[in-house]
């Protein structure tokens, strides 16, 4: 877009506001008079996949409703932190310190507001104060809310701990993935190994004299050494060692506190589902591990190398846990040293293959992280294959 001083004069002069252009498949183009170029979709078919593809990212399926952010400024001040009341119809409360799961205000747990103890999102409009107002709160009002965010969280690990194991919740996440986890299991199935064996290298022109060309050298052959070195393995030879998988799952503040406009929490916990699915039984071909990062660290174990989990209830405990650290957690980002401590460590393993999975929202720009920084680390080691995935965006986060 380029806005020239001269547009509105032009576009009094002008026989037309704006020129258009069939583009073919589906679409047509404008240019207006302030060099503004659109791009129109105009056939059924790409109309209606569009439409569906919105819908699914947006989540007005399934009766949930679309939220709205609104800015406000309240101009008021923190006391202390605390829950807030419960009101037993859920209505929606704006800008007050008195009950849970209100927008804009202060103290209590809630969504868009200050000084309150941490995340509590009961599906309505969120009207959200200023980053500066937000900034402003004391240091003693932080640490007293970072406490009792602590305690809160400890809580429901407990509760997570203790609970019976719910199958219809775990079926909502398994059944959302169950194709996916079909096809990766097939892809699983058909894995070759990769890993380079050390092994004697022969008909070399240096190196240890090869016994069995001894004759070969007294008639003047060069190639009669052997030396030590790696190998590709032979197509279809079975793995030596199982090959190393890491995902870093983003468990930040940003993937509760919007899951209500992109459902982005939700889809990291069906992401986590289906490597867990997929890869039980798998043990041999594959080691894996998940570990979260957040404005809390960047090492937050949620499923360990040496303890994967064996059956549903284990995998919903887990999906939980994600969920749970993504409501009580502090702001901040941890990703750039997520990556970079899991590409380390996952590099001085041995493995056939090193894979580094990052699962983030993009809500990276707030922080100050460029994306050549993050490009910088995720291939920082070349034995590391390490991939983003970027899981929910606001406006074109991601794309950028």
């Amino acid at each position: 877009m380029s806005v020239s001083p001269y547009t509105n004069w032009s576009s009094k002069v002008s026989d037309c506001d704006v020129l258009v252009a069939a583009l073919g498949s589906g679409s047509v183009v404008t240019v207006d008079m302030g060099g503004y170029v659109r791009q129109w979709e105009t056939g059924l078919d790409t109309l209606q996949r569009s439409l569906m593809e919105w819908r699914n990212m947006i989540g007005s399926e399934n009766g949930r409703p679309i939220q709205i952010t609104i800015q406000r400024d309240s101009g008021l001040d923190v006391s202390a932190p605390k829950h807030g009341k419960i009101d037993p119809s859920n209505a929606p409360h704006v800008g007050g310190n008195q009950w849970a799961g209100g927008t804009g205000g202060r103290d209590t747990a809630g969504l868009g507001g200050k000084g309150g103890p941490y995340r509590l999102d009961a599906g309505h409009k969120v009207y959200q104060i200023s980053q500066a107002e937000k900034d402003a709160v004391p240091e003693e009002v932080r640490r007293a809310a970072r406490e009792m965010a602590e305690k809160a969280f400890k809580e429901r690990l407990k509760e997570i701990d203790m609970s019976e194991y719910d199958a219809s919740t775990y079926e909502r996440f398994s059944n959302a993935v169950r194709r996916q986890v079909q096809s990766l299991r097939i892809i699983l199935d058909s894995l070759q190994a990769k890993g380079k064996e050390r092994q004697w290298l022969k008909n070399q022109p240096m190196g240890e004299l090869d016994d069995a060309k001894i004759i070969d050298g007294l008639t003047g052959e060069k190639t009669i050494y052997k030396r030590r070195g790696e190998l590709d393995p032979e197509l279809g030879s079975p793995q030596q060692k199982p090959k190393r998988l890491r995902v870093l799952a983003d468990v930040s503040g940003s993937m509760y506190r919007f899951n209500g406009v992109d459902g982005r929490l939700e889809r990291s916990m069906e992401a986590v589902c289906m490597v867990m699915e997929a890869l039980e039984s798998y043990e041999h071909k594959f080691k894996y591990d998940i570990v979260g990062h957040s404005g809390d660290g960047y090492d937050i174990e949620l499923v360990s190398a040496d303890k994967m989990p064996k059956n549903d209830k284990q995998r919903l405990k887990v999906l939980k846990t994600m969920h749970a650290h993504s409501q009580f957690c502090m702001s901040g980002d941890y990703t750039l040293e997520a990556t970079d401590a899991s590409i380390k460590q996952l590099a001085q393993e041995e493995a056939d293959e090193h894979f580094v999975v990052v699962l983030s929202d993009a809500n990276l720009e707030r922080y100050g992280i460029r994306p050549e920084r993050f490009s910088q680390v995720l291939t920082s080691d070349p034995q590391v294959n390490a991939f983003a995935i970027f899981i929910g965006s606001l406006g074109d986060q991601a794309e950028r």
